[in-house]
């Protein structure tokens, strides 16, 4: 069975710098897009200025760069993907803020000892990158001080149905990264045990927004 550790591993080798560098490009050509705008949106709603931000496997930084301009304070980012945080913190050097960053590369719920909490707790398309849902949801809801904001997939059928197809072309492919799709009752129980009560929720074809609040 592949640890959380290993699978830490093979995330840093497929988030390499060519996908980071797509990224940047896209960020910078469409700003934030998607469900990443609704959720930073749901938070904005909720004011967050002057706040601190913890944004896990943020890749490029788009929640990070958008919540600072919006007026949060400090931002530590966590990701298992070494190319995406050096590309996090170049696009935070040229916003002007990458002295207010603390960037921290690996597996979060490792690292948790090391990552202090904040106000805000972002994981946006992260829990289905992850194997063990209960100890990432559970360790990010006990850093939170105000809101958490969570983007994964629905459980529907056709959720389950795609992510098995990625899942048998990444093992054809002899890759070890494997994504997952975990009920939204499982997860939201384990938020509920971490003391957050849900205070936003849009579902969408594939993906939920969803933020919680203490």
């Amino acid at each position: 069975m592949m640890t959380c550790c290993s699978h830490c591993e093979s995330a840093d080798r497929l988030f390499d710098q060519r996908l980071a560098a797509a990224d940047l490009r896209a960020y910078r050509r469409h700003g934030a897009e998607g469900t990443t705008k609704r959720l930073l949106e749901a938070l904005q709603a909720e004011g967050i200025s002057g706040m601190t931000l913890l944004d896990i496997g943020g890749g490029i930084g788009v929640i990070q760069h958008e919540l600072k301009r919006l007026g949060v304070t400090e931002v530590t980012g966590v990701d298992a993907s070494g190319a995406y945080l050096a590309l996090a913190r170049q696009e935070a050097g040229k916003q002007g803020y990458v002295a207010d960053v603390r960037y921290l590369h690996g597996d979060f719920v490792a690292l948790a000892d090391q990552v202090e909490a904040a106000d805000i707790v972002t994981l946006d398309r992260v829990v289905c990158c992850y194997p063990d849902m209960e100890a990432l949801v559970s360790t990010a809801a006990a850093k939170t001080q105000r809101f958490l904001g969570l983007v994964y997939p629905r459980d529907g059928w056709w959720m389950k149905l795609g992510t098995g197809v990625l899942n048998g072309v990444s093992r054809l492919r002899g890759e070890a990264f494997r994504s997952f799709v975990y009920p939204t009752a499982a997860v939201e129980r384990v938020v509920a045990g971490g003391g957050l009560r849900k205070i936003y929720h849009h579902d969408g074809p594939l993906w939920q927004v969803v933020v919680f609040g203490r």
